[in-house]
């Protein structure tokens, strides 16, 4: 592959991604697509919303155009269906239960059709009785018109996939944070496809491209936000960060140390649910995640924001140089990090 394309068409997803921001600012108001501010108690003005859906279509063009293998029109199905079922439920909340089957149902598609890992590599592999690889291809199913698939890489799939998505649209509750968080993930496995390690540069010119994306969505919904991405734009990120590490080879723990925070403030969240005889599943307005508590501490959006990318920053690019082990202590230090952060941000904590 000529190497040049790496650059040209990541730029050229920038201009079409802020071309198509600057035109849906205006055409939204007039289609009456805007947000609703009245149902969080705001009285800001109203925004366009939810234009997560312009990331989504630039993506779609782009994609089909590198790619149209049988995984690649996969996932740009499970895509396709997961947009369509988002930008209606930003307009009309529908049932958790749907959203969930959904999610279920775009992660078998996207399995089904190519995408998946037959092992992980395994942290604690120098531990005695540890093996090196955790094999997920030891039990197959047979379907009908798939062939042959391997059981326990469908499950990982399906739990991995469910895990990115759902952890990028919790953590969406400040405009900009998913674009930046979503920005330096895909650069840092772009980066990592064109390392000798991995040595995938088709892999890094789509993850380039979708930083390309989330670049151009940033200049639009960094505080102050012009236009707000919703449910659409999170949840499509979401996706397909979880779709890149499996096209990597099965990176998790590089994706784990970028989506770290999200991820890790989701498990805080899940467990404080848990503890107080909550369903983990159901969501509140009283401001769980690290992100609404830290806005009650007085730290501004911005602030935020930039906390969580020195966090995704540091964190991704050490997973650049680090072997497994090695990723396996930063994940420990960023649990550390992210825990402390949760105690300095309790409401019972005075600062």
């Amino acid at each position: 592959m000529d190497s040049s394309l790496l650059i040209i068409i990541p730029v050229s997803a920038v201009i079409v991604t802020l071309l198509s921001y600057a035109i849906a600012q205006r055409m939204f108001p007039l289609l009456g697509l805007l947000d609703f501010p009245e149902r969080y108690g705001l009285s800001r003005p109203r925004l366009p919303y939810p234009t997560g859906i312009i990331a989504v279509l630039v993506f779609l063009i782009m994609f089909l155009f590198l790619d149209g293998s049988l995984q690649a029109t996969g996932v740009a199905v499970a895509v396709c269906i997961l947009a369509v079922y988002s930008f209606i439920d930003d307009r009309t909340p529908l049932p958790s239960w749907m959203r969930l089957t959904v999610q279920v149902l775009i992660a078998i598609l996207i399995f089904a059709t190519g995408s998946r890992i037959y092992t992980l590599t395994n942290p604690l592999d120098q531990i005695p009785g540890f093996p090196a690889l955790i094999k997920l291809d030891t039990f197959d199913i047979q379907t009908i018109g798939f062939g042959p698939l391997p059981f326990w890489s469908g499950v990982f799939t399906v739990l991995w996939l469910g895990l990115t998505m759902n952890a990028l649209n919790w953590f969406d509750g400040i405009p900009g944070q998913v674009s930046a968080l979503s920005f330096i993930a895909f650069l840092t496995i772009g980066f990592l496809s064109v390392s000798d390690r991995v040595n995938q540069p088709e892999l890094a010119l789509i993850a380039f491209t979708l930083a390309g994306i989330a670049l151009g969505g940033l200049f639009f919904d960094f505080p102050p936000a012009r236009v707000l991405m919703g449910d659409t734009g999170a949840m499509f990120f979401g996706l397909m960060l979880g779709v890149l590490t499996i096209y990597a080879g099965g990176k998790v723990a590089t994706a784990f140390l970028v989506l770290g925070v999200p991820l890790i403030d989701s498990a805080i969240v899940i467990f404080r649910r848990i503890a107080s005889g909550k369903s983990p599943m159901k969501g509140s307005h009283t401001g769980e995640h690290l992100h609404h508590r830290l806005l009650a501490k007085g730290w501004n959006p911005r602030q935020i924001i930039g906390l969580t990318a020195l966090l995704g920053t540091f964190f991704g690019v050490t997973a650049l140089f680090l072997d497994t082990i090695g990723k396996f202590i930063a994940g420990l230090a960023l649990l550390a990090v992210m825990i402390g952060l949760s105690l300095y941000s309790s409401p019972s904590t005075k600062s």
